[in-house]
């Protein structure tokens, strides 16, 4: 389907909650790629395309992220069907670079790391200044819609009444933000040092996995920068001292961000709240993830990171906890108690 005899293609380790397999392709004297194989049941082809085109609009016009390869027969994406189970077939340029995991959460060398928070705002602001112009002819969620009453009462267990209030009242609260075009449009609403690679002779930044991607406010990943810088500073014991750092950093991605398009005031005095949309997010995620694998359910139960942001929600603990009580710089982001999955 894609020429790729010669190449040598390995698997990609899986990391938890993945939902694509994933292989590296590689041949000399050609470029490295990234063949993706989707096959879980919540994604349609429509949302398939959706993510493709929308990766494809942003790389013409010039946004830093991989180029979508075409099939032999010219389509983004390629189907499988086998067992009467469809597999999606894409193929991607491998971003240039690498992880920050992979070099050891260290930096290029002799170059001051406020030079990554920036390029992290620029890079992600590129994205969603052409995102402000982009009409999709395949069009991905909005996130009003996946993200509604409905979904809370599928996957949170009764034993949680308070979380589902707090989240329901929460959505209540989002459904009165701006939906214009300055404010709301395509994100990629997984924007983490695991979704971009880093070139080390330039600091270029080029961002992929848009498996997440939907229409949703900006904020929403300006508040997982925001969540991304707390890495730097967690194992700090002074709240106010990580509460400068962040502030120090924030305005640094912001810098970077406003380089390329604009925020407004009034947005960015909803960083909590948009933290906190992204909060609800990741535990409906992480019951989502324990509905799919009983087996992992079970190990769940236990789990403190889950504990903790359910805390946070239930009690209304903004900036994930980071300068509460609640924090601790020995265990971060975890909480001990029992969490009942039944």
């Amino acid at each position: 389907m894609f020429d790729l005899e010669g190449y040598t293609i390995q698997l990609v380790p899986p990391h938890e909650g993945g939902r694509n397999i994933v292989y590296s392709c590689e041949k000399e004297g050609h470029e490295s790629l990234i063949l993706r194989i989707s096959f879980m049941p919540d994604r349609s082809r429509k949302d398939y395309m959706a993510e493709l085109e929308y990766v494809r609009y942003l790389y013409d016009h010039d946004a830093s992220v991989p180029n979508v390869v075409k099939s032999n027969k010219g389509r983004l994406l390629e189907e499988i069907v086998h067992d009467e189970h469809t597999f999606y077939i894409s193929l991607f340029v491998k971003a240039k670079g690498k992880l920050l995991v992979e070099n050891h959460y260290q930096y290029r060398e002799g170059v001051p790391i406020s030079e990554y928070y920036y390029n992290c705002g620029k890079v992600l602001g590129k994205m969603h200044q052409e995102s402000k112009s982009y009409t999709p002819v395949n069009s991905r969620y909005q996130f009003l819609e996946r993200y509604n009453t409905e979904k809370i009462a599928s996957l949170i267990p009764e034993a949680f009444p308070l979380l589902k209030e707090k989240m329901t009242e929460l959505l209540q609260t989002a459904k009165q933000l701006d939906l214009s075009q300055e404010t709301f449009g395509m994100i990629h609403f997984d924007f983490n040092d695991g979704n971009y690679s880093i070139d080390y002779d330039t600091g270029q930044i080029t961002v992929f996995d848009f498996d997440n991607s939907c229409f949703g406010w900006y904020m929403l990943d300006l508040a997982s920068i925001w969540t991304n810088g707390v890495g730097w500073i967690q194992f700090e014991p002074d709240a106010d001292k990580r509460r400068q750092f962040m502030d120090d950093y924030f305005q640094t991605v912001l810098a970077g961000y406003t380089s390329e398009t604009q925020v407004s005031e009034a947005m960015l005095e909803n960083l909590p709240l948009f933290i906190q949309l992204n909060l609800l997010e990741n535990i409906l995620d992480m019951f989502e993830v324990m509905q799919y694998n009983e087996q992992e359910a079970e190990a769940e139960e236990d789990d403190e990171h889950l504990a903790y942001l359910i805390k946070c929600m239930e009690e209304d603990i903004s900036y994930k906890g980071f300068f509460h009580e609640l924090y601790s710089p020995e265990a971060p982001f975890e909480y001990e108690i029992k969490l009942d999955s039944d």
